[in-house]
């Protein structure tokens, strides 16, 4: 059961168990907590097993989506990812900022940027972990780092990139290497993130205002071209 899911529980578990305690002053019966939580139990396995957590993740996600701040960190977060995997030469191919938006592309999680990994994949599917060259993996554990290195850089910290450090801490055990090395490698990521996105501003703050307008993926690539002249050149300044 993923975490989104399981806060959902506890909470609404919690909140059915004090409207029972309360239920006689409300003149509420007690059969009405008991069959709602039996409900939200099947709801929560049901979409566990079946529905890969997306209830869990539109139902939070609906709740942030209040937030003009959230909003806002999402596309942070998300520009983070796209411009550094462009720079590294990964294709993007799409992206998503809310988990409706990825419910109506039959995609799962909360948003996010797809990434062409099949370099990645075919090496570890082909049983050639070992021999996953070090220029590989750096590119792409910088690019997971990045949207947390984008919240950073904007906001002083980062509410997201949970599931971000999973991916690389994943790809680490797979490759059977050492948990304190893994934790080098990430800060050294996060590291190379920041250094990425700070040396193109220009181009990062142009994706930000056109992925919050929804603007599609090649026009974005276009728009992170035509920024990089005058990042260079505010460099050499």
């Amino acid at each position: 059961m993923s975490q989104t899911t399981l806060n959902l529980v506890a909470i609404t578990i919690f909140t059915l168990v004090m409207t029972s305690l309360l239920g006689p002053l409300l003149h509420l019966s007690p059969f009405v907590p008991a069959v709602v939580t039996f409900g939200i139990l099947s709801v929560a396995t049901l979409d566990t097993l079946s529905w890969r957590g997306q209830v869990g993740n539109l139902v939070v996600d609906w709740f942030a989506s209040f937030s003009a701040e959230h909003r806002a960190r999402v596309v942070q977060h998300e520009a983070g990812h796209f411009l550094a995997a462009h720079l590294l030469e990964i294709p993007v191919t799409g992206y998503t900022l809310s988990a409706w938006e990825s419910f109506r592309q039959g995609q799962p999680g909360r948003g996010g940027v797809s990434f062409a990994l099949e370099p990645l994949e075919f090496q570890l599917q082909q049983g050639q972990s070992t021999q996953l060259s070090t220029q590989l993996l750096d590119r792409f554990c910088t690019v997971w780092m990045a949207g947390i290195a984008a919240e950073q850089l904007t906001y002083g910290n980062a509410e997201g990139g949970g599931d971000d450090r999973l991916k690389l801490r994943l790809l680490w055990s797979q490759l059977k290497r050492p948990d304190s090395e893994g934790a080098l490698k990430e800060r050294w990521a996060l590291l190379q993130a920041k250094t990425l996105l700070e040396s193109n501003r220009v181009a990062y703050d142009a994706l930000v205002t056109a992925m919050a307008q929804r603007v599609p993926v090649e026009a974005c690539k276009q728009l992170i071209e035509q920024h990089q002249a005058t990042d260079t050149n505010d460099v050499k300044s």
